[in-house]
């Protein structure tokens, strides 16, 4: 015989938080911040090769040690915005959508790891020429992984998530305009230098002040759908 109704509390469907969209908030002051202290700190050319290592070690650990948390804040920032497509949710977009966004997280990752194993050698390396040689080997690691690549999967994030909004009107025109330019703008000269990588977070802060300056994420689409 099949079991009778569940004489428990009822089921609630769950719901996003609307502090969830703080996420962004987060994480754009976070990443902002590993940027910095990294372009900072960790010259982009074949100069001064050790030296720099001895000397800004501090401000490189310190990076190393906000992206964990920045990475959590981005996930709820994808989140908070998927869960704002609600019905109209385009499978083709979402998959971009979501795919370029979780590339971008695993590059920067990438990078922030070989930061903190650049860190490590401060003191775990002995052999000098060994140690110059991994030092500039690990530091063009770092810059392709953020410069070539998650700089430019960000740039997909944005176009994605900008078609979009521009399909279902979920967002003003002036937020598609602008994140189509400055994605464009990430594809062209991502790669130029590593304060390019700070147009992103700028974005993010935008998207995340204009969805808690509603009184609700997505609640006049909300009203829509019911």
């Amino acid at each position: 015989m099949l079991p009778g109704p569940s004489s428990g509390p009822p089921l609630r469907r769950l719901t996003t938080p609307r502090a969830a969209a703080l996420a962004g908030v987060v994480f754009a002051v976070l990443f902002a911040t590993m940027v910095f202290l990294i372009r900072t700190n960790m010259p982009e050319g074949v100069q001064d090769s050790t030296r720099w290592l001895s000397t800004q070690h501090t401000g490189l650990a310190t990076a190393t040690a906000l992206m964990p948390f920045a990475g959590i804040s981005f996930l709820w920032f994808i989140g908070v915005v998927r869960d704002g497509f609600g019905r109209f949710e385009d499978r083709f977009f979402a998959s971009v959508f979501l795919g370029s966004g979780l590339l971008f997280l695993a590059m920067t990752f990438v990078a922030a790891a070989v930061v903190a194993g650049l860190v490590a050698t401060n003191t775990g390396v002995i052999d000098s020429p060994a140690r110059v040689e991994l030092i500039d080997f690990s530091k063009f690691v770092v810059l392709a992984a953020t410069k070539t690549y998650a700089i430019r999967m960000a740039a997909v994030f944005m176009m994605s998530l900008a078609t979009i909004w521009l399909r279902t009107g979920l967002m003003p025109r002036w937020l598609v305009a602008i994140s189509y330019l400055v994605a464009v703008g990430l594809l062209i000269a991502g790669d130029t230098s590593m304060w390019v990588a700070m147009a992103f977070p700028a974005w993010v802060l935008i998207v995340s002040g204009l969805i808690l300056a509603r009184s609700g994420p997505f609640e006049q689409l909300r009203n829509r759908q019911v």
